[in-house]
């Protein structure tokens, strides 16, 4: 059984890649630093979108395109979740549905997985935020959160430039990309992916159904850290199970422990920039170390202006209930897979 961190580091990372890093630093440093100076809440939206957008890589040759799709697709996202954030229904929905495309983008390989998971945290992002704030339009938030992206694209088309590359690179023919990721898929046992998209759909429906029933201030913490069980690859077994919500509940406690060592957003938003670019210069292929690193990244960019750190007992227990969450729903579907297992045994043995 497979640890929730690979063997070794090194063999799971790319080499160093400082541009990007510097667009990422720079692309939120900006938003940042504007809303220290005024407080207002709008500028963390933007601050959002271009931690979002930088996850891209401008220098490849789908960079740019998943670049704007990034932009695109997080700020509609994020514009559902803080509309859907005081209906409990409509909530079970949007985030059921979010947790089924995550399960099947991750059919198409890694890289197609950390689309759906950006996309998962732009929603618990958007339905977290909403009680926070002063805004109360979707709307506003949604283009708060592209013009945040649109100023990392800016600055990824001048990094191209000094490259001495192409605005826009050349595209492969979109029947050619078809063919590769439904071969990629096809990779995938029918039942594995079943069960995890059972999971995955279960997980965050539940987990965005839970945070808008109770009201929960910083309801990310809950649905951000549910996330963080849900593999690229659904692996049975209580000892995974048990290994992902520990790992999960001991980041959270670590984050929050932070935030309250210093109850400084200026302090906060320093070692928030030097961790984005860190992250980003060193930034994963390896499908749980990107998700660790993106999960940690957004809930300190969420909380990185906040006053209320010394009321922590609300962030633990709402990290708590993500964990016991994510482990109920993770044994349910152990206990299904294992009866489907038992079912398919007197079949082959009288075959």
């Amino acid at each position: 059984m497979q640890s929730l961190l690979p063997r070794r580091f090194g063999s799971h990372t790319r080499p160093f890649t400082w541009g990007s890093a510097m667009i990422a630093a720079m692309g939120c440093a900006l938003p940042l630093l504007l809303g220290l100076v005024s407080g207002h809440p709008g500028f963390l939206w933007a601050a959002a979108g271009a931690l979002h957008a930088a996850q891209a890589k401008p220098l490849h040759r789908f960079g740019m395109l998943r670049l704007l799709l990034l932009t695109g697709l997080g700020a509609c996202s994020v514009g559902l979740g803080f509309w859907a954030a005081s209906d409990p229904l409509s909530s079970l929905l949007l985030f059921a549905a979010y947790g089924l495309l995550l399960a099947w983008l991750q059919r198409f390989g890694a890289e197609a997985g950390k689309l759906g998971l950006g996309l998962a945290l732009c929603l618990a992002l958007g339905q977290g935020q909403q009680a926070l704030g002063n805004l109360n339009n979707a709307s506003a938030v949604s283009m708060l959160f592209l013009l945040g992206g649109l100023w990392v694209a800016l600055l990824a088309f001048g990094l191209r430039g000094l490259h001495g590359l192409r605005t826009w690179p050349h595209m492969p023919r979109l029947l050619s990309l078809i063919k590769v990721l439904r071969r990629q898929a096809k990779r995938r046992a029918g039942q594995q992916w079943r069960l995890q998209a059972l999971s995955c759909t279960l997980t965050f429906g539940l987990a965005g159904l839970l945070v808008s029933l109770a009201h929960l201030p910083h309801g990310y913490w809950l649905t951000m850290t549910a996330l963080t069980t849900l593999r690229l690859k659904w692996q049975g077994g209580l000892r995974h199970i048990l290994c992902a919500s520990l790992a999960s509940l001991g980041a959270a406690g670590l984050l929050i422990l932070l935030g309250y060592s210093l109850q400084s957003p200026a302090l906060m938003v320093a070692i928030l920039l030097s961790l984005i670019a860190l992250s980003r210069a060193i930034q994963a292929s390896h499908y749980g170390l990107f998700m660790l690193q993106t999960v940690v990244s957004f809930v300190l960019l969420a909380d990185s202006l906040s006053l209320d750190w010394h009321l922590v007992q609300g962030r633990l227990l709402n990290a708590l209930y993500g964990v016991l969450l994510a482990m109920l729903v993770a044994l349910l579907v152990q206990g299904l897979q294992n009866y489907l297992r038992k079912r398919q045994t007197p079949g082959l043995t009288a075959s």
